[in-house]
């Protein structure tokens, strides 16, 4: 068995990479909306907090009632009892990455996670 998995994602409205890749901590999705667009429904998670990482394009996200304007290199994050709805602007796609994990559970990271081989 390898110890990695490798997909490409070329051409696909909205792709969720958990079984593909085979995630066990994570879930990140892969989404594209053309312009005026949004997702069809008010949402918030019961553990996992979202991390929005915007490729392309403009939007904006309502987050509990606000509107937070998004553009290409933004990255944003919504803790899981936010209620939030995505849309592209009404002039431009966007392009994004949705990545779930749950919320408090990063317990190390880069420096203190690596081991040099």
């Amino acid at each position: 068995m390898k110890n990695y998995s490798k997909v490409n994602v070329t051409g696909t409205d909205r792709v969720e990479l958990h079984d593909t890749l085979g995630l066990t901590g994570a879930e990140i999705s892969v989404n594209f909306m053309p312009a005026g667009a949004g997702v069809p429904f008010v949402h918030s998670h019961k553990q996992n907090e979202e991390i929005y990482i915007i490729l392309e394009g403009k939007g904006c996200m309502e987050i509990d009632g606000e509107k937070v304007a998004l553009e290409a290199n933004d990255f944003l994050r919504v803790s899981p009892e936010a209620k939030r709805q995505l849309f592209a602007a009404e002039n431009s796609s966007i392009k994004y990455l949705c990545v779930q994990v749950k919320s408090g559970s990063l317990e190390a990271y880069t420096a203190s996670d690596g081991v040099t081989a």
